[in-house]
């Protein structure tokens, strides 16, 4: 028997990678990179890099495993939604800044940056600024503008295959799966499209803004209101299926198995199963506005006002782990992994954690 558990011990142990994040583990300091001009954007990253958005139209490259800087690239103007990157280029918003005194609207740009140098790639000005965060499906981005038009865009030339208008706006990250791109908008409504023409399927109306991303099976879409309910539509429809409750407005859910973890501005994160029964709740020491990460049973929240990233356990909601910031989350950028690295954005820069036999000071 002690030689069959030994047996399993080593075969765990052999396919636990470098790579590998358990957010359960003790997790240290690994780097810190200084800034005060972080912004409420999520980083982009591919395997190695992350890239950094910063206030005055900045966005930087940074080394995932040391923090060490690659090139910075200044657009001018602002960044406008949460960039995004693939294994050629990092697709980066901005908008022009337009002064107090001044009556005009500010206007948009979309920019593909070489991974290398930060070079400008193409760019394709718009009449007004792309919000929330870019995302890609294939050879397409996705993105929506505060002008109310949703758009999808060729990542390779950056040409407009469709732009369609809607009397709304649209601030959250859109999704896009199985030939359908969905779009949430500040007044309440998910609007589904079809990916390849922009065509209305159908939309759903809340009554309060949809700023995180929905998540999708292949029956249903799954997101969260500022009216404080969590619901479910049917994909091909978007028929309500039902909606629950919660203490205030619901910023984000992310599908972890066959549950669903919502994040709650009334500082409470919510565990439901895909029929609505809620299976547990756990308040946590802040309004929780970043989508949370979740890894192999566990979730990682970054809540405002506090000092410290709070890890739960999704079995019961137990806290199960905490990474100390030094300084306080005022950021709803999300956390993220970048290989073996768990990267938080605060008010001050970013923090890289890492399990503390890897974790190094910063040259």
């Amino acid at each position: 028997m002690l030689a069959l558990i030994r047996i399993l011990i080593l075969t765990l142990l052999a396919n636990f990678t470098s790579g590998d994040v358990l957010l359960s583990q003790p997790l240290t300091v690994r780097w810190r990179y200084e800034s005060a001009v972080t912004l409420n954007l999520t980083p982009a990253f591919d395997n190695e890099r992350i890239y950094l958005p910063l206030a005055g139209g900045t966005i930087i490259a940074l080394k995932a495993s040391d923090g060490r800087l690659y090139w910075r690239s200044e657009m001018g103007g602002e960044l406008s939604a949460s960039p995004v990157a693939d294994e050629s280029a990092i697709y980066v918003a901005s908008e022009t800044i337009v002064q107090a005194n001044e009556t005009q609207k500010p206007a948009g740009a979309l920019r593909a940056l070489g991974r290398e140098g930060g070079v400008t790639q193409w760019m394709t000005p718009l009449v007004r600024p792309l919000r929330g965060a870019l995302t890609i499906s294939g050879t397409k981005l996705f993105a929506g503008g505060s002008d109310g038009r949703a758009y999808a865009f060729d990542k390779r030339t950056g040409g407009v295959l469709w732009s369609i208008p809607f009397a709304l706006a649209f601030s959250n990250q859109p999704v896009a799966k199985n030939g359908k791109v969905y779009f949430g908008s500040e007044d309440g409504t998910l609007l589904a499209l079809d990916e390849t023409t922009g065509q209305l399927l159908w939309r759903h109306r809340t009554k309060g803004a949809i700023h995180g991303p929905v998540a999708v099976t292949d029956d249903s879409v799954f997101f969260g209101s500022g009216d404080g309910y969590v619901y479910a539509v049917s994909t091909d429809k978007g028929r309500e299926k039902w909606r629950k409750r919660t203490g205030a407005g619901v910023e984000s859910v992310v599908l972890t198995g066959d549950t669903l973890l919502a994040a709650s501005l009334d500082n409470f994160a919510y565990l439901l199963n895909l029929k609505g029964s809620m299976l547990w709740k756990k308040q946590l020491p802040g309004r929780i506005a970043a989508q949370p990460l979740a890894v192999a049973e566990t979730a990682l929240f970054t809540p405002l006002s506090s000092s410290e990233g709070v890890v739960l356990g999704l079995k019961d909601g137990k806290q199960v782990n905490s990474l100390p910031t030094g300084d306080e989350l005022t950021s709803s950028a999300s956390p993220i992994i970048v290989g073996d690295a768990v990267i938080l954005t605060t008010e001050h820069g970013l923090l890289a954690f890492a399990r503390p036999s890897e974790a190094v000071s910063k040259p």
